[in-house]
């Protein structure tokens, strides 16, 4: 059974060709949740793997670079780091008309809606929020020069670039025209920090992006959605993170988040948390949260421009109401 977005004879063909043992045919499910790489569950009956493939129309440069996430989680493989073992990757699209990976699947507990997280006891959430931060403290800690990442990113003058990416991309997919984001441009460009550390970034870190242990929430077995990873400055790591815990994300989303129930702890607790494990002073603070403000501001956008564009979406079209709040908290931020 195929998805007119995974073909699963070619998968098929493509697996043996790959050495990969296949049992018999391939069932794919499409796993539902995602507004960015399609993510589905294929199995042979026998064996079980996840395959992600970017989205079949209104594509944002660089956003939904599979061959960014097959590197960086081929490499962080036997680290401290959870992630997915990997299996293959079509890195140039052709077998499917785009590039996809192939991993195994991980079973485990996805933890996405506060409907999700009602079935947590305060205890679990605790753990949970502690998990969390203490890997993403871990993937900073990961030395990137001895797992071969060295060339995967130009991290110096990374949040320099990062501004005038999300510049960019905005002129990729607003929809209307929204002065504030220049303004919040104009004000992070004249506030980047003159230093930074430098390690691998997630660049998409929160709860749902992680499968955690079905019996204890506080064990990360795999982080995931590593398509927006590169080498750069962490805080922007752990601000995105905080700046996720905002109410209007769940207009993003579509639905209510688990990640910005207060049940977790707030942005502040988070990010003191964060440079308490990782042993580092926040440096300009307000200059990261600003910054993770205009990202999402700009991915809230792109959200509705692939949806208007015809790619599948639930409930996508009005992601894009949320991203004048992110701008104006932005704007705030930096005062």
């Amino acid at each position: 059974m195929s998805h007119p977005a995974l073909d699963s004879a070619k998968l098929h063909a493509f697996l043996l060709d790959q050495g990969v043992e296949v049992a018999g045919e391939l069932t794919v499910d499409l796993i539902s949740g995602g507004k960015s790489n399609l993510t589905f569950f294929v199995s042979d009956g026998k064996s079980t793997w996840v395959v992600r493939r970017p989205p079949t129309g209104g594509l944002t440069p660089s956003a939904h670079d599979m061959n960014r996430e097959w590197a960086v989680t081929y490499a962080l493989q036997g680290t401290g780091v959870p992630v997915a073992a990997t299996v293959a990757v079509d890195p140039d699209g052709a077998v499917l008309g785009a590039p996809f990976t192939v991993v195994e699947y991980v079973d485990g507990l996805v933890v996405r809606s506060a409907e999700d997280l009602d079935a947590l006891s305060d205890d679990d959430v605790a753990r949970n929020s502690e998990a969390l931060i203490s890997t993403l403290a871990s993937l900073h800690a990961v030395d990137y020069h001895a797992v071969g990442l060295e060339s995967f990113g130009r991290p110096e003058g990374f949040a320099a670039r990062q501004v005038k990416l999300w510049a960019r991309q905005w002129g990729h997919v607003k929809s209307r025209e929204l002065a504030d984001v220049d303004t919040l441009v104009a004000a992070l460009s004249d506030r980047v920090p003159a230093q930074s550390r430098n390690t691998i970034v997630h660049g998409d870190f929160r709860v749902d992006n992680t499968i955690l242990a079905k019996d204890d929430p506080g064990v990360v077995r795999a982080v995931v959605d590593w398509e927006m990873s590169t080498l750069g400055d962490p805080l922007t790591d752990i601000a995105l993170m905080c700046v996720y815990r905002q109410p209007v994300f769940d207009t993003v989303l579509g639905f209510d988040a688990a990640w910005t129930s207060t049940r977790y702890p707030s942005a502040d607790a988070i990010a003191a948390r964060y440079a308490e494990l990782a042993g580092i002073d926040l440096g300009d603070w307000d200059f990261y949260l600003a910054l993770a403000n205009l990202k999402l501001g700009v991915i809230a956008e792109g959200i509705t421009h692939r949806a208007l564009a015809g790619a599948a979406s639930d409930g996508a079209e009005r992601a894009a109401e949320a991203t004048a709040e992110f701008i104006a908290a932005g704007l705030r931020q930096l005062g």
